[in-house]
Parts: structure tokens; C-alpha cells; sequence
């Protein structure tokens, strides 16, 4: 029904005829001349109709907004005076010598063109409106070009694409299961996979060496800007590559990503080992286009008459760390400072302690701030010292638990840089490594920090005589302070896996009744393997620079998982919950007072 895409004309179709089909973003009527902007997939162009083509003319004077249309005409050049340089199209327009009304459109909810004074609750209500917009149809178009090329480079890579179970057994990876009753298996449940981790370590068992999948996981928690209840994972497994292999076969793939679509080189990827991660940014995927830097000072406070530091300092499990701002002074005002002290309470921090540098050479009077008082000026020294700081500084400090301090300071790092635009570079990625294979869980029992099957290392006999120091081969990709995606060498020996399981306390009934069949399977010559997977609809919500991931994503759920498109989840007949074996609680009738 077209000859073209209504984007796709350019000055090199002038004096050409073309059939063009799509929606009416705009009509004007100036003085006798009709002016319709037909919008497609591709972008807009004008069409003119005059009243020397009567009936052409009459229908477009039909025309309303957001009806279908095919169009058949001449495309010519535009006067100068009426080129529009906001358009791609803005050279040329099409002169109308034929019109059909495909269908026609009622009054949409809201102005296409005015989406952003429109509650997104109603633009998800009518996303097939909201997809119309040339934003949405290019963030899905540039998002189909994604997964062409990540296709494309693991297959000139030898990678296989095989699909996984969707529809398989509840497995504890980290979030609650979306659970699927089972009419045929009275009383039993499937669960929807967090991930395929367990099948493709399989795949590795079965011989497929090299596989990935472009997979959709589902995780029932709760949801913020860059996390939806299903989600698509770019789940990549291979064998017999340790975690150099997989680490620079996958590190190319998103730097040929970012040349080809877009033509930034990202350049070498450095490495830094999560213990630093930690102890200089706050965070295991920090933004390194920031030039701010955590500094501990817990050791020059366990003597101060102080005890907001002196306390934390003592502690084995207290940190007591300082940010410094360089230039800090003229640039945050009294009031923002309190907003920052606010900000950092998000993260359970008690106060925001700063000190404002003035005059680093009078220790006495050129430091501002309500707590110089309580240090002498040996530590004053030595905290100017250890920050590098300088005239016009602003040192900020944090004092408590250490995951508290980390979080807090690290959040402010990032908050920092945003507000006060201090990025240096447009992208920093970065490889962070050596994560601790186990973290202390609040009753004090360790918790693999990835998942049971992460590889250490050590030797099971090193890793059980010091489970609390021991590393994983784990790694994560971080990009602009984003993980894009983490993965590690997998545990492929009997021993060790025993040895992950003793420490987790993972008993051989509980081994059995949620892992049965893998570790049956790493009987039958389970070679060594490993892998990462990528989020795909975060990493493209980077690419773009969208302020959401569900910009990236046609059809999302809004922040309490819901579709208030299609109204799910909705209510299910008795019919089917009987089929299923199920009968739903009553909601508790509240007691209504007696009458006096």
C-alpha cells in the first residue's frame, strides 16, 4: 500500500511520485491550502493539497487528527523561507493528487505532541497511543537494532541460541518467585525463572559450549526506575574459558555495540578489585566519570572528646569517612548542605558533619563548622593532610555502621556529581572483580553474595578454613555508575559445591529438594564453565539516556506491577481456581460497633 516511509524522503525523491500510508500528527488549513503532517514508524512529512484537485481537497478537509491515511503524490522542494531545519524531512513536501481515509480516530486522551504534561498512569493506559510518538517508535527501532547486533556477534563468536524453560521449579536466587498453579499436579506449583542459571549450567553439562539466549526472567519485588517484574536478560555460558576469556569476549561485545550504533569508542576497560570499589566510591558500580573520592579517617578519630566519630572509630564494624568537595564553599550553599543531610538519612545516616575549609594555615580560625570545636589541632591537621584540601574546600564526613557510612557517602558522591555536573568524561566503564564469595546475613550466618554456585578462589579446604576473607570469580560490568551485568566462573567440582553448602548451612535434604537435579548432573563430568548476563532493557535505557526502563520497553508494568492497560492481574473466574485447586481466603470482616 506505500511506496515509501513518510522519513525516509529527502531532496533525492524531488519530482518523484510516492505512495505514502501512516496517521495524521497535525492539519492546517492556510487560506485555501491544506497542510497535513503524515507521521509513520520513520518521521513526518508535509503534504499539501490545494482546491485544484476538488475532491482530494474536500476529503482532506475531513482529515482529523490521528486518522489513517493513504496519500499519493509528487514530492517537490520547499521555498526557502519555508524549509523546516526541525525536521528531517524539512527540505521537501509531498503535493497530494490522491487521498484515502483508511480509518478514521476518535479524540485521543491526550495530545500526542504533549505526552510530558500527561500522568504516565495514562499514558501506560493507552501505550498504543503513547508507542505512536516518533520518541517511543525510536527507542524500539534503536532497541530491535540491539538485539540484531548482540545476535549477530555471538554467532560470528560460535555461540548457540537455545531457549530455556520458562515454566520450571522454584529456585532461591535472591527475590520472591512468580509462582503458576498446576491444574494436572494437584496442590504443586511452577515458578517462573529469575533467571535460566541452572539450565544453562546444564547446557554446559550437556556439551553446548558456548550458549546464550536473549531470555525473559520475571522477579516478584519491588520495582524503581531501572527494575520491572519481567525483565530481559542477554544470559550468556560458555566452557572451558576462565573469567579473562569470558570477560574480553563479552567487554567486546558492548564496546562493538557502542562503535557501530553509535559511534563512541569506549575505549579499554580497567579493572578494579571491589574491596576498592568500597572503600573509595561507596559502591560496588561507581560512576568514574565522578572525580570525588571517600577517604577513611577512622584512625585519626579514636581519640577525639567526640563521640559521633570517636564511637564508629572504636568499633570494629564502624566506619569514619570524609568526602572532600574542592571548591566546595562557593559552590554549596548553607541550605543545600541541609539537603544533603537529609538526602544521606535516606540511607539510615544520623547527620551530615562538614567542615568548610577558609584558611588551611590558621587551624584555629580558618576552619568553619559546629564540630572543629571537638577536634584538636593535631587531628585537624592531619585530616587537611590525608584530603589533599585546599582554601575554599568543603569536607563532608560520615560516622556509623560501615554499610551505613558506605551507602550514605556513596549516594552523596553520585548526588554530587549530578548536581554540581562535575562528569569529566561521557562514559566510564569499568570491570569491578575480587568480590567476597560470602556476606554476613543479620543473625550472623554467611550468604553467598552472588548465588551458591559462584566459583571461589581457593581450594575448598582454604575456603572452609576462612569463608568471611575468601574471594569469588565473580565479576560485574559497570558503566556510568550502571551494572550492565555480572556473572562469574560457576563451581563445576563436587567438593567444592559441598564445601559452598557447609558454609551456607544448606543441609543434604534442603540440597536435594532444591537442586537435585544439577548437582546429580555434576556427577556425569561437568566441565569447567562460566558466564555473565546482561540487562538488556537497562543497558538500552543508558544507550538512549531515557529517564526510565520503561521507555525501553513496549509494554510495562507500572511501579506496583501492574498493566493498568490490560487491567492485570485481574480477578479469575471459580471455574478455573477450582481446575487449579484453589480457593481464595476471604478478606476479615471488621466487627461493626453495637448500636447504642
Amino acid at each position: 500500500m506505500r511506496s515509501e516511509y513518510c522519513g525516509a524522503l529527502n531532496a533525492s525523491f524531488i519530482d518523484q511520485e510516492v505512495t505514502l500510508c501512516g496517521w495524521v500528527d497535525r492539519r492546517r488549513d492556510h487560506g485555501g491550502v491544506i497542510f497535513i503532517d503524515l507521521r509513520d514508524r520513520d518521521g513526518i512529512v508535509q503534504v499539501v493539497f490545494d482546491p485544484d484537485t476538488k475532491e482530494n481537497f474536500e476529503l482532506a478537509d475531513k482529515v482529523r487528527g490521528e486518522y489513517v491515511l493513504q496519500v499519493t503524490g509528487k514530492v517537490r522542494a520547499r521555498d526557502a523561507a519555508t524549509v523546516n531545519t526541525n525536521m528531517a524531512t524539512g527540505e521537501i513536501e509531498v503535493y497530494g493528487t490522491a487521498l484515502e481515509i483508511l480509518n478514521e480516530a476518535e479524540t485521543t486522551p491526550f495530545p500526542l505532541s504533549e505526552h510530558s504534561s500527561v500522568g504516565e498512569d495514562v499514558r501506560l493506559k493507552y501505550r498504543y497511543l503513547d508507542l505512536r510518538r516518533n520518541e517511543m517508535q525510536k527507542s524500539l527501532q534503536f532497541r530491535s537494532k540491539v538485539t540484531i547486533a548482540i545476535r549477530n556477534y555471538l554467532d560470528e563468536n560460535g555461540f548457540l541460541d537455545i531457549e530455556t524453560p520458562i515454566l520450571t521449579r522454584a529456585t532461591p536466587e535472591g527475590a520472591r518467585d512468580y509462582l503458576v498453579p498446576s491444574r494436572t499436579h494437584e496442590n504443586k506449583f511452577f515458578a517462573l525463572p529469575q533467571s535460566p542459571q541452572l539450565f544453562k549450567q546444564l547446557l554446559m553439562v550437556s556439551g553446548f559450549d558456548r550458549y546464550y539466549q536473549i531470555a525473559k526472567c520475571f522477579r516478584d519485588e519491588d520495582l524503581r526506575a531501572d527494575r520491572q517484574p519481567e525483565f530481559t536478560q542477554i544470559d550468556i555460558e560458555t566452557s572451558f574459558m576462565d573469567e579473562e576469556g569470558i570477560m574480553g569476549i563479552t567487554e567486546g561485545m558492548i564496546k562493538k555495540l557502542f562503535n557501530d550504533l553509535m559511534s563512541v569508542d569506549l575505549g579499554e576497560f580497567p579493572r578494579m578489585d571491589y574491596a576498592t570499589a568500597i572503600a573509595k566510591y561507596g559502591s560496588d558500580k561507581p560512576d568514574m566519570r565522578i572525580p570525588l573520592e571517600l577517604v577513611d579517617v577512622k584512625d585519626l578519630m579514636l581519640g577525639v572528646d567526640f563521640k559521633v566519630f570517636s564511637g564508629p572509630a572504636k568499633d570494629p564494624k564502624g566506619r569514619v569517612t570524609a568526602l572532600k568537595v574542592p571548591g566546595g564553599n562557593d559552590k554549596l550553599t548553607r541550605k543545600q548542605i541541609d539537603d544533603y543531610t537529609k538526602f544521606v538519612s535516606i540511607y539510615g545516616a544520623k547527620g551530615l558533619a562538614y567542615i568548610k575549609v577558609n584558611d588551611k594555615a590558621d587551624l584555629e580560625n580558618g576552619l568553619q563548622s559546629p564540630i572543629v570545636k571537638f577536634l584538636p589541632n593535631d587531628v585537624r591537621s592531619a585530616i587537611l593532610d590525608r584530603l589533599e584540601a585546599d582554601n575554599g574546600d568543603l569536607i563532608f564526613f560520615g560516622a556509623d555502621k560501615a554499610n551505613i557510612v558506605t551507602e550514605a557517602l556513596g549516594a552523596l558522591r553520585c548526588k554530587l556529581g549530578e548536581d554540581l555536573d562535575l562528569y569529566t568524561c561521557e562514559w566510564a566503564p569499568l570491570w569491578v572483580v575480587d568480590f567476597p564469595m560470602f556476606e554476613e546475613a543479620s543473625d550472623g550466618s554467611m550468604q553467598a553474595l552472588h548465588h551458591p554456585f559462584t566459583a571461589p578462589s581457593c581450594s575448598p579446604d582454604e575456603l572452609k578454613a576462612n569463608p568471611a576473607t575468601a574471594l569469588s570469580r565473580a565479576y560485574d560490568m559497570v558503566l556510568n555508575g550502571t551494572e550492565l551485568g555480572g556473572g562469574s566462573v560457576r563451581i563445576h567440582n563436587q567438593n567444592m559445591q559441598q564445601a559452598v553448602f557447609e558454609i551456607l548451612g544448606i543441609s543434604a535434604e534442603e540440597q536435594r529438594e532444591k537442586f537435585g537435579f544439577l548437582l546429580d548432573a555434576l556427577k556425569y563430568g561437568a566441565p569447567p564453565h562460566g558466564g555473565l548476563a546482561f540487562g538488556l532493557d537497562r543497558l538500552i535505557m543508558l544507550m538512549i539516556g531515557a529517564a526510565s526502563i520503561r521507555d525501553v520497553i513496549a509494554f510495562p508494568k507500572t511501579q506496583s506491577a501492574a498493566c493498568v492497560m490490560t487491567d492485570a492481574p485481574g480477578a479469575v473466574d471459580a471455574t478455573q481456581l477450582k481446575e487449579l485447586h484453589i480457593r481464595l481466603r476471604q478478606k476479615e470482616q471488621k466487627e461493626k460497633p453495637a448500636e447504642q
